[in-house]
């Protein structure tokens, strides 16, 4: 029973903050900027004005067109269910497996993609073309990290990885900075941020994403909004279950560690934030043929993670 609150709790939290980290993100960067910049609440603004509106349809949408926004949520929000946040023992834990998750987000892109195309307008095919291209280099550098930390815990079960790095036995490794120094890079680019993509542009030469969603409306376009936002969270969430995942609790704990458990998860994320929105104003958004280079390195430094794994393994 302690299990199916955790869940249930686990859902609420990340449907709750996905779009305050994104208004973070976006707050910080503009201050750094030296930029007033939006609420930290807008993106909370956004999507309750999205879905007070009436949807307009392009007239040769087929059905798919409108019941792929559902499906993009629903994949998106599984996704997340099952990375352990503040607790490692979720209901969903025995299901929480690394490939399990790129699979559905992998799925997730699959059908944008083709809900993109369905309409037939120049757009949505060019940011279909954009976004395969980018995930077909960013995909083989993130089944290279999922074989290192595989190896490193025998288990591709996320609760099994964070019980492994917190238990002690990992030490100090090379092959784990290298991983992570990818999964960053690899972060950035299946999340569109910048110097892959900038979701705050509409230029016809330079957006992916936003491309892809150009004739999506109202409450449509809130769902694709919301299930970005939680992809977001994904990755950052991720990236703290793996690398940084001190303080979190379990089910047979009290509730004062189930307080504390939140309370640092909810530290690590806004730091995550902040830093991503900092990385952000250091650099500029690259041009599109430069992404091969961008994560070609990302694939580069996954394989020798697991290389240096392999050698350090045999000495």
């Amino acid at each position: 029973m302690k299990n199916f609150f955790y869940q249930i709790l686990h859902i609420a939290l990340v449907i709750l903050i996905a779009p305050l980290i994104v208004g973070i993100a976006s707050k910080t960067r503009s201050r750094l900027l030296m930029k007033k910049g939006p609420p930290l609440f807008q993106p909370y603004r956004d999507l309750l004005k999205l879905f007070r509106k009436e949807s307009t349809l392009p007239e040769n949408a087929s059905w798919l067109f409108k019941a792929v926004p559902y499906g993009v949520f629903s994949l998106s929000l599984v996704a997340i269910s099952l990375v352990p946040t503040f607790s490692s023992d979720l209901l969903f834990g025995r299901a929480a497996d690394l490939i399990t998750i790129i699979a559905l987000l992998g799925t997730a892109r699959f059908l944008l993609s083709l809900a993109a195309m369905d309409p037939g307008t120049s757009f949505g095919g060019l940011g279909s073309s954009r976004e395969s291209f980018i995930s077909s280099l960013a995909e083989p550098a993130m089944i290279m990290i999922i074989f290192t930390l595989s190896l490193l815990a025998r288990s591709t079960d996320l609760s099994a990885i964070s019980h492994f790095m917190m238990s002690g036995q990992v030490g100090l490794r090379v092959s784990l900075w290298l991983a992570l120094a990818s999964l960053i890079l690899v972060a950035i680019a299946e999340n569109g941020r910048i110097p892959i993509d900038n979701p705050s542009t509409h230029l016809e030469l330079t957006m992916v994403h936003e491309a892809m969603i150009l004739e999506y409306s109202a409450k449509y376009l809130a769902l694709l909004e919301a299930a970005s936002h939680l992809k977001l969270l994904l990755y950052l969430s991720l990236i703290i279950t793996v690398f940084f995942p001190f303080g979190m609790t379990s089910p047979d704990k009290g509730i004062a560690s189930l307080l504390m458990a939140l309370c640092i998860y909810l530290a690590k994320i806004g730091a995550a934030a902040l830093i991503l929105a900092f990385f952000e104003t250091l650099v500029a958004k690259m041009r599109l043929f430069k992404i091969p280079s961008f994560l070609g390195a990302a694939f580069m430094i996954a394989l020798l993670a697991t290389i240096l794994l392999f050698v350090s393994r045999s000495l």
